[in-house]
């Protein structure tokens, strides 16, 4: 069983992962993938340099992440190209996660199902929701941006409703961490097949 994880910026898919980690799931995260690919997939980097030039290469051979984003956000035909090197490969590394993992199940951690329609893909969705105060302040303490910047992802993202009208499970993200931790394990338990009664 293939389980798309999903959930708008700041609502703690990472924390969520993490616990079904802790569980014994085989957890990949497409976000973290597609960041690091251009690093570590020497024929991505190529191709992103033939496509985009050397100007994005930095002192350490890295790629210069914040010039990108700024030229990206501006064009475009950049973004698109871009993900045309970047998507495909991402595809490739969790076909081969899937492929390997040898826990019961599996989930693919992924801000954007419903915005690319991929639903189909997976056996289960879950969706991991909280209130936007919440959203803001966890990801503008952790990525270091301003509450406008997080509000301008919110609404770049899909709604609450919508990621909840694909649904098969919602965990919600507004209380403590081992209420979160306790919601967590009644889902493994019920992706497991196991009856439990609250």
């Amino acid at each position: 069983m293939i389980v798309g994880l999903t959930g708008g910026i700041g609502s703690g898919k990472s924390v969520v992962g993490n616990f079904f980690t802790e569980l014994g799931i085989d957890v990949i995260d497409a976000d973290h993938v597609s960041k690091n690919i251009l690093d570590e997939n020497k024929s991505a980097k190529k191709l992103f340099v033939e496509h985009f030039g050397d100007k994005f290469i930095d002192k350490n051979n890295n790629i210069d992440r914040a010039l990108l984003r700024d030229e990206i956000f501006k064009d475009e035909n950049k973004k698109e190209a871009l993900e045309s090197i970047i998507h495909p490969l991402v595809r490739e590394e969790i076909f081969n996660f899937i492929k390997n993992s040898q826990s019961i199940y599996k989930i693919v951690m992924v801000p954007l199902i419903y915005e690319t329609n991929s639903q189909d893909f997976y056996d289960k969705i879950l969706v991991v929701e909280c209130s936007e105060e919440n959203q803001i302040n966890r990801a503008s303490k952790r990525d270091n941006k301003t509450n406008d910047d997080i509000m301008n992802i919110i609404k770049n993202q899909a709604t609450s409703e919508q990621r909840k009208s694909i649904a098969d499970e919602v965990i919600n993200n507004d209380s403590s961490l081992n209420e979160l931790k306790n919601q967590v394990i009644k889902i493994h338990q019920k992706f497991l097949g196991i009856d439990i009664n609250d």
